[in-house]
């Protein structure tokens, strides 16, 4: 397991590379290039910069998240072979900084949905939060204001330039169903992944946050039946998943530690994190300990382990702890003791793994 760690950006993070630098066995950053819209090619000067930001720290920038989709690839539009040209030449320059792995996701409109950023826990932490019958009766627009109430930062997946055509994405989404989805999402694939194999580059698709159908939208990546269809689509190495426990999490039903078993030669990038899901649907981060929530994170670890896991792994979304103003989930306190858990399960599994019998 190699451990990495998001970052957004000098100007667009509370965390500095330094706090990042002094969390133990942290070698890489999960970075993106968060102000330039979706869609268009990424400038190779930006890409460079980066890079030397990282050098300075002996990180590396293996893995990039994201590269986002531009949405009229998704709805399949006779436009999308532009945006598609445009992503090719981006994967092309972000392999000359040595990325390894890109993390996308194919969400129509929302990446990730959430109806309080900032939903106060008893020990008085607070946390991202889903309240399913809100989702049921708030209008997206007041959604999108609350998302975007902390301008100052990006919220990635919710970039200003594509809500305000939020009316007419809703309009041209209207008639597409999942199998549309399932169509231009492979059309995607087979452009796309002859072009990562060429430069040793393993696309890595994120699930559906959360893994279901929001406000009448179709998703797609939400269970292991559809990951397997997925990877059936372009069988190749360089077509995997960013497999993320909290995603696939809010759904009870979804067998994470099968889907680790199943996938894992599929798999170079993990999220780990953890929820707690309600009776009534509605689910919470919490810390990454197993037992403050709902996902057997413990379990998890122990698939990573036992499978011989050797990608790239990130603590995800984390709490706001002591007193701490950053980016809704992610700051830097949560997030570095969710890394010290998870280093200590890989630990003790291989400390076990090595006694004799």
């Amino acid at each position: 397991m190699r451990m990495t760690f998001r970052w957004f950006g000098e100007g667009n993070d509370t965390v500095t590379l330094d706090q990042i630098k002094q969390i133990p066995s942290v070698e890489g950053l999960v970075w993106s290039l968060h102000d330039v819209p979706a869609g268009e090619e990424w400038p190779m000067d930006k890409i460079e910069e980066v890079k030397r930001q990282a050098d300075r720290y002996g990180f590396h920038l293996d893995v990039v998240e994201s590269i986002n989709v531009h949405e009229d690839i998704k709805l399949g539009l006779p436009s999308r072979d532009q945006y598609i040209e445009n992503y090719k030449r981006t994967i092309e320059k972000v392999a000359q900084v040595g990325v390894k792995v890109i993390c996308y996701n194919f969400m129509p409109i929302f990446d990730w949905l959430r109806t309080d950023l900032h939903k106060a826990s008893g020990d008085g932490s607070t946390a991202l939060f889903y309240e399913k019958a809100r989702i049921h009766n708030i209008d997206p627009f007041e959604l999108v204001r609350v998302i975007n109430q902390n301008s100052t930062l990006t919220m990635p997946g919710w970039e200003p330039e594509r809500l305000a055509q939020l009316t007419s994405l809703f309009e041209a989404y209207r008639s597409v169903t999942e199998e549309d989805l399932w169509r231009n999402l492979e059309y995607f694939l087979k452009e796309i992944v002859p072009v990562a194999e060429q430069h040793g580059i393993q696309m890595a698709i994120h699930p559906d946050d959360p893994p279901w159908s929001i406000f009448g939208l179709p998703r797609i990546i939400t269970s292991q039946q559809n990951l397997r269809r997925f990877l059936k689509l372009v069988d190749s190495p360089a077509n995997g998943i960013t497999l993320c426990s909290g995603s696939l999490g809010a759904n009870p039903d979804n067998d994470i530690i099968g889907m680790i078993h199943e996938f894992h030669d599929r798999i170079p990038f993990a999220h780990i994190r953890n929820v707690r899901v309600f009776d009534n649907g509605d689910f919470m981060e919490t810390s990454h300990r197993t037992q403050d929530g709902t996902v057997d994170i413990a379990g998890i670890v122990k698939a990573y382990y036992d499978t011989g896991f050797t990608g790239y792994a990130r603590p995800d979304h984390g709490r706001h702890i002591w007193g701490e103003e950053c980016r809704p989930g992610y700051g830097l306190y949560d997030r570095a003791l969710g890394i010290m858990y998870l280093w200590g399960l890989w630990d003790a599994y291989a400390k076990q793994a090595a006694k004799p019998n």
